[in-house]
């Protein structure tokens, strides 16, 4: 596998043809102590049509809990950082929102790398534009985030979907301080910065001091907003998707659904606590 550097091809494969993390962890570790970095929606609750009710199970919430107990824990999301931590609900795990442009933790560490205040006043007129241009598209919702608005088409109809993507790329070239971010049914407008998922999980690794040789960084996800995490720890940590993906990806493993999340997350705390020289 190749290192994620500067002029250095990032290696991609097909997502489906991947093998499972969850039949591999002892080889993932290798005696190492992970580092957990993952996604919420379609990671730790099911994709679902309104965003508001992607709620975490009690068990996943318990699985969660036991394994920050023994290894570090972030939730990185396109979410805003005080949603996904109200979702997620524990005070022992590390929280980058708005694909990592607010980043909590524990011992009251907050902070908003990446410079995006600066998009604060595009992202007020952008989100007051798109309300206006899209208010008569069925079943669009424009969601304001702090460092992103987010334009949900799941539940447009197909023959409108094509006018919602062409109102909200014009509105994105109307302000050069945004650009454009793709996902699972949903086109953000984030900050124009050099800065994303895989900035945000180098700046928790670099932070807490874990670029160490004991130590492997793992990234769990499932968007196509994850593959930056995937690239930025191909030769010293391992990408996981989630679900089933008809395109390449940088990730090295995969797993079914949020079921085989759980079951490996599981598995991870397990080994950990079997094997304390991995620990």
């Amino acid at each position: 596998m190749t290192k994620n550097q500067p002029g250095v091809a990032v290696q991609k494969q097909d997502a489906n043809e991947l093998p499972s993390a969850l039949s591999n962890v002892p080889a993932l570790l290798q005696g190492k102590k992970p580092a957990v970095f993952l996604d919420y929606d379609g990671c730790l609750s099911p994709i679902v049509k309104d965003p508001t009710k992607a709620i975490l199970s009690s068990h996943m919430r318990e699985t969660l809990q036991q394994l920050a107990e023994v290894c570090l824990v972030a939730v990185v999301s396109g979410r805003d950082r005080a949603d996904v931590k109200q979702l997620v609900h524990l005070d022992n795990l590390y929280y980058a929102g708005s694909h990592g442009f607010d980043i909590s933790g524990p011992n009251n560490m907050h902070t908003e790398p990446g410079g995006a205040k600066a998009a604060l006043s595009a992202l007020d007129e952008a989100y007051k534009e798109l309300n206006e241009k899209l208010q008569e598209a069925e079943g669009v919702l424009v969601e304001r985030k702090r460092y992103a608005i987010a334009v949900h088409y799941r539940n447009v109809p197909d023959e409108q979907v094509e006018q919602v993507l062409r109102v909200t790329n014009e509105v994105i070239a109307n302000h050069p301080e945004l650009k454009k971010g793709p996902g699972k049914k949903v086109l953000e407008l984030k900050p124009n910065l050099d800065w994303h998922k895989g900035k945000a999980v180098e700046w928790l690794l670099r932070e807490l001091e874990l670029n160490q040789p004991g130590i492997v960084p793992l990234y769990i996800g499932d968007d196509l907003t994850d593959e930056d995490a995937f690239a930025t720890l191909q030769g010293r940590g391992i990408g996981i998707m989630v679900g089933e993906h008809d395109e390449q990806t940088a990730a090295a493993y995969r797993l079914e659904d949020v079921e085989e999340v759980q079951a490996f997350l599981k598995s991870l705390t397990h080994t950990i606590r079997q094997h304390p020289a991995a620990s």
